[in-house]
């Protein structure tokens, strides 16, 4: 494991010469918040590095459902059982196998390896707006149906799952980057997800972290090159007031 340090947000990389999957720690005043849980070994390397920036970790988010993200949840959830688990309201169906689509969604197969025998639910279910500790959720369907990310309100450092990736080249989840095309590949609704990163660009993130690959800062032009490729308008006014109103 890996461990990188940026702003509030500590990255832990497994496999990141191989296949990298990434989970994240937000750090908190007295507190830490662990953003998913990586494969199914990494729970030793998240206690590990727990212990190494001093502080406990108290709550557990779920950036969406797929195996690489919930990999060590049950075992981290046996040794931390009064740690409460947070995911969007939409994903928390995938945590129990459930494929099935909404009638208001489009009808596209959902992709990726969703668990079949994951025992956790979780503690609180996550809308849009939603504010936990310095963490705003933010509702990004695309990559998932009830994809979500997360943006520490104090730096605009945002964790976005599988939104996006920063390995084998920047891209919008559904876009193919041939060094690294499986985000792409388990990727629901390419659509969805382009209109959920044009989104996130409003917050003007200052640090982008993904679930596979590096860490980026200022992302701004990275994200709006990307996006215009896809001959989508880009828009231009901020969620200022989204983020005031949801400010602690």
């Amino acid at each position: 494991m890996q461990m990188n340090h940026e702003k509030t947000v500590y990255q832990l990389a497994f496999l990141p010469r191989i296949f990298p999957v990434n989970c994240y720690i937000v750090e908190e005043e007295y507190e830490l918040t662990l953003i998913d849980t990586g494969l199914p070994y990494s729970w030793k390397g998240i206690l590990h590095a727990a212990r190494k920036i001093g502080k406990p970790i108290t709550k557990i988010l779920l950036t969406h459902g797929h195996e690489d993200h919930i990999g060590s949840l049950d075992r981290l959830k046996e040794i931390l059982p009064n740690v409460p688990v947070y995911v969007s309201k939409r994903d928390a169906r995938l945590m129990s196998g459930d494929r099935s689509l909404d009638d208001t969604e489009p009808n596209t197969p959902i992709r990726g390896g969703v668990p079949k025998k994951l025992k956790t639910r979780a503690d609180i279910l996550l809308q849009d707006g939603d504010q936990i500790g310095s963490l705003l959720a933010i509702s990004t369907p695309g990559h998932t149906p009830g994809s979500m990310c997360f943006m520490d309100t104090r730096n605009n450092a945002l964790i976005v799952g599988d939104t996006m990736q920063t390995r084998g080249g920047f891209a919008i989840a559904g876009q193919i980057r041939p060094f690294f095309p499986f985000p792409a590949l388990a990727t629901w609704n390419k659509q969805e997800t382009i209109k959920s990163v044009r989104k996130l660009l409003t917050f003007q993130p200052s640090l982008i972290a993904a679930g596979h690959g590096k860490m980026l800062l200022n992302p701004g032009e990275t994200i709006e090159n990307t996006l215009a490729k896809t001959q989508e308008k880009i828009p231009t006014q901020r969620s200022n007031d989204y983020v005031t109103k949801n400010r602690p």
